[in-house]
């Protein structure tokens, strides 16, 4: 507005004052956001006017991670009725349909300018946490009926183990002796804020054993996707990268579907299930993972993957809640230690 035209300048009436200038309060936005030397005290400000970028990238991927923590306590539980596969396939169809709309044909341009080489990493993105993990992660969730929920989480603690070990091999990233230090406090905390401290609980069941196998699948799927998804992005934005992992994941998904449950899905679903799935597709679905790759371009994928503990952290929150279940001190003070852990992390950066 100040590059391009005059701004009116009306009377905005409020609680606490009258602002007559509105000129005014633009430039002294302007200001705190583009002069560097200006003294600015705001939480998470550095001395330099900005949020520094690591901070801000680790807060990103956290709040990624925190939406999918509502998803699986408010969401995806209400979709129990239809098939795992019916489900990852239209909660990656319906944000492609609307990405496609509002900017498909720039990207479809963007795509074609890509190498072979990063068309493969952006296929291993999709396959790996498009596909697998998220169709791990769900089918473990249904077999155990979202209950017993401490062994699928406690097993998708191992993702960091993966993650690691692919950034090392993939992206030649280095590990730091204070990163695994708090690395293993992050952990640790994420153990007994889980399971306190008790040994983790052993139920009767064949179909305990099957959802903690999909579990170990799915922390393997998830640590490479964060590993494959900060390669693409050396080649691509964060826009480009989300479009075309939801491109070929829904591929990827449609003819796993085909070849599984099919599309009878499409008749049984109820209204209500077709309402969760749009909430989904907008808000913890494409709308996180935007957040998740913005933040990924300004962390490595060490710092991203423990960032990700959140998703743990959320989902006890989010418990309490909506179900009213209450946390117990050992949980407190376990959440506490794995935030003060993420955030010692993302400094490590």
């Amino acid at each position: 507005l100040l590059w391009f035209g005059e701004i009116p300048k009306p009377t905005v009436e409020s609680g606490w004052e009258k602002i007559r200038d509105l000129n005014f309060l633009i430039y002294i936005s302007y200001s705190l956001n583009n002069y560097p030397k200006s003294n600015s005290g705001f939480l998470f400000i550095s001395r330099g006017g900005y949020m520094d970028k690591h901070i801000k990238g680790a807060l990103l991927v956290c709040l990624a991670a925190t939406m999918w923590g509502f998803d699986g306590i408010a969401l995806t539980p209400r979709l129990f009725n239809l098939h795992v596969p019916f489900v990852v396939f239209i909660l990656h169809l319906l944000p492609l349909i609307l990405m496609s709309v509002i900017f498909g044909k720039e990207e479809i341009k963007n795509i074609r300018k890509l190498d072979k080489n990063d068309l493969f990493f952006f296929f291993c993105v999709a396959l790996f946490g498009g596909s697998l993990g998220t169709l791990s992660i769900v089918k473990a969730l249904f077999l155990v009926n979202f209950k017993h929920l401490t062994v699928v989480t406690l097993l998708q603690k191992l993702q960091p183990i993966f993650a690691i070990l692919l950034a090392r091999i993939l992206l030649k990233e280095k590990l730091k002796k204070d990163y695994l230090f708090w690395g293993f406090l992050a952990l640790l905390g994420g153990y007994f804020l889980t399971f306190e401290f008790n040994v983790p609980e052993v139920v009767e069941g064949d179909n305990l054993l099957a959802a903690s196998l999909y579990s170990l699948l799915a922390a393997f799927s998830f640590g490479s996707a964060t590993v494959f998804g900060k390669r693409v992005l050396k080649a691509a934005s964060f826009r480009t990268a989300l479009y075309v992992r939801y491109l070929m994941t829904t591929c990827i998904m449609f003819v796993i579907v085909a070849f599984t449950s099919g599309f009878g899905d499409f008749s049984e679903a109820t209204a209500g299930n077709w309402l969760i799935f749009v909430i989904i597709a907008l808000t913890t679905g494409s709308g996180a993972i935007l957040l998740y790759y913005f933040g990924l371009r300004y962390i490595t994928a060490k710092v991203a993957t423990m960032c990700e503990l959140c998703f743990p952290i959320s989902s006890v929150i989010f418990d309490y809640l909506i179900n009213g279940n209450v946390l117990s001190p050992v949980q407190i003070a376990s959440a506490i230690l794995m935030i003060i852990s993420i955030i010692k992390i993302s400094r490590l950066n």
